[in-house]
């Protein structure tokens, strides 16, 4: 069974949930989720200009999770542009 997930440190809920290439309609395109602890990541990391443990100590959580989880993002938003996916953020429910 594996640990339980110990709770983030999550301050930032954007106002956009949705990003797609333009010109496909929504219906059409496949799409990529992700999570809120990835965009607080991305957020912090390539957006504040933090470094992995300056972003990993305002999430709460150790610097090789943070790498996971800002190596997670990165896949998911590269995935979407390369292969023309829609980006679907989730909203965090606790913000």
């Amino acid at each position: 069974m594996p640990r339980p997930k110990i709770p983030r440190r999550l301050r930032y809920n954007p106002d956009v949930y949705y990003f797609k290439p333009r010109g496909v309609p929504l219906r059409f395109l496949e799409e990529v989720v992700l999570e809120p602890d990835e965009l607080e990541a991305l957020k912090l990391y390539e957006v504040d200009g933090l470094d992995q443990i300056g972003s990993a100590e305002k999430m709460k959580i150790s610097q090789p999770t943070f790498a996971r989880v800002i190596g997670s993002a990165h896949k998911k938003i590269a995935e979407a542009i390369v292969l023309g996916k829609a980006i679907k953020i989730l909203q965090n429910p606790n913000v």
